[in-house]
């Protein structure tokens, strides 16, 4: 489960930190009253966490990373496809009145994306992150529809764990390396 390069792990930290936040800050759209406190405890956490994993990046910038010439170029193509993926995703549901299920298609993607990108920096954690947010965007409608709860509240508080555990760890792996 671990990187090569310090600098990898810790900017990895701070990716899934931030976008920890953002996922727990889409599960405030519409949850169950009992879960506010832990979005919020979530959403905090993960911004802490990104601010560590922010600072020891950039205190290892010179260090070694998996990105060279080739792989950030697909990196950006990858990521351009994801955006691209999510957007257009997101308009559909929203032509077919359906933006209740933009938060899964846009997990899905995410999901989907993590497995190139865990190989071009062949980081093992990122395919497993890959995987749960995956399963997280596949069940989240069913669990939601099973309890009836939102949908945006189900899939954010999954894939908000999920980044923040990766987050979490990911920094760890950093500190220990360091």
């Amino acid at each position: 489960m671990i990187t090569e390069h310090v600098r990898d792990a810790a900017a990895t930290a701070f990716v899934f930190g931030f976008f920890a936040t953002s996922w727990f800050g889409w599960a405030q759209e519409a949850p169950p009253k009992p879960w506010r406190p832990v979005l919020i405890a979530g959403s905090v956490l993960a911004l802490l966490t990104a601010a560590a994993g922010g600072l020891l990046a950039w205190s290892h910038w010179s260090d070694g990373t998996a990105f060279d010439a080739d792989t950030s170029r697909t990196f950006g193509i990858v990521v351009g496809v994801e955006f691209g993926a999510a957007a257009v995703g997101a308009g559909l549901l929203a032509l077919l009145k359906r933006p209740d299920l933009t938060a899964p298609w846009v997990a899905l993607v995410v999901g989907v994306h993590l497995f190139p990108v865990a190989a071009l920096m062949d980081y093992p954690l990122i395919h497993l992150v890959a995987v749960l947010v995956t399963l997280v965007a596949v069940a989240a409608v069913p669990v939601a529809r099973a309890r009836a709860v939102a949908v945006s509240a189900v899939v954010g508080l999954g894939t908000g764990v999920v980044l923040l555990v990766a987050a979490v760890s990911s920094l760890l792996i950093a500190l220990v390396a360091y």
